[in-house]
């Protein structure tokens, strides 16, 4: 590492001793550039993985919350048919009717430009 301040302030500083404290910043430079590296390497790998963590835990999430939904909406799909062909069964004449209606509705729309 570097000499001690002590130690350059002498009188007998040579060309030779600049020389050596200037190489030895030079390798002092180096390594904590190298140190500086190194640790943004980790910290970026570090961080990667965090992320990665969370959008998987996000994306189960997200998983299960849509399986429940699309189970909410095929029970209530299930029910609305029930209801359905239980009208039907208990009061044909009235589907026949409201059957036609529609029908007749959808005829004069689509007939008309």
């Amino acid at each position: 590492m570097a000499r001690k301040l002590a130690e350059v302030t002498t009188s007998e500083t040579t060309t030779e001793d600049l020389s050596a404290q200037v190489a030895t910043l030079r390798q002092d430079m180096s390594a904590l550039t190298e140190l500086l590296g190194e640790f943004g390497k980790a910290k970026s790998a570090e961080l990667a993985e965090s992320t990665k963590e969370k959008f998987e835990t996000l994306r189960d999430d997200t998983r299960a919350r849509a399986a429940l939904a699309t189970e909410a909406a095929s029970d209530q799909a299930a029910q609305l048919h029930s209801q359905a062909n239980d009208f039907v069964k208990n009061q044909p004449a009235t589907a026949m009717g409201v059957a036609a209606g529609i029908g007749f509705l959808i005829g004069f729309m689509s007939g008309r430009k």
